[in-house]
């Protein structure tokens, strides 16, 4: 979900008289929401992003959040990442899943990915977090990005506000493995039999920190 920032009328309802544009007339910045949601804490972690959400930029965003929360979790070795199917982190993608494998070995972290199938992303909470979102700016000009990360940051959850993020590091696209390096990358990782698309086990190697 790529947010417009400019003039750009949204409709709904505001109580601040604005002037938006009824067209698309005028060239807009883009920026790129990507959440982690920990429904068990009800905390949302809010990734604006100004490049592509590549697979690198991904997999960049969860070791920022894991550096973030590291400290509160030192009890744990196993983590399940819920996520869609998306061209960028789908585990078929040649350089997601190795990135996600380094990060398993840096963070020695036993990792499980659990892709939702097309059409069911809506069941994955942190979706519902983009609604919430919406709705809140809801009719708002959006006309910078100062504006977006506002309505984010006043985001209220079940009375906890998001821990909001912009990110401008510029990611290069079309980045991928060798059939050899990804070949590789295979015999690290366990897919699920009859779910080999959409399970993936990764263990951290012993001894890895």
């Amino acid at each position: 979900m790529a947010v417009k920032v400019g003039e750009f009328d949204r409709g709904g309802k505001t109580r601040i008289p604005t002037i938006s544009l009824d067209h698309d007339f005028a060239e807009a910045i883009t920026v790129t929401p990507y959440g982690i949601f920990l429904p068990q804490y009800n905390e949302l972690f809010l990734f604006f992003v100004t490049s592509k959400l590549t697979a690198d930029c991904i997999v960049d965003l969860i070791e920022n959040w894991w550096q973030r929360v590291k400290h509160r979790f030192n009890h744990i070795n196993k983590l399940v990442i819920n996520q869609d199917n998306g061209r960028e982190n789908h585990s078929r993608r040649t350089q997601f899943m190795k990135r996600i494998l380094d990060f398993s070995s840096s963070s020695n972290l036993n990792l499980q990915l659990a892709y939702y199938p097309p059409y069911h992303s809506k069941y994955n909470p942190v979706e519902r977090s983009f609604g919430w979102l919406e709705q809140h700016w809801n009719g708002s000009l959006l006309d910078t990005v100062e504006s977006v990360l506002y309505f984010a940051r006043t985001l209220t959850f079940k009375g906890q506000n998001p821990v909001v993020t912009l990110i401008k590091k510029v990611y290069s696209t079309g980045v991928k493995l060798t059939t050899e390096a990804m070949a590789e990358v295979e015999k690290q990782i366990l897919r699920l039999p009859h779910l080999k698309k959409w399970f993936v086990e990764i263990f951290a190697k012993p001894g890895s920190s």
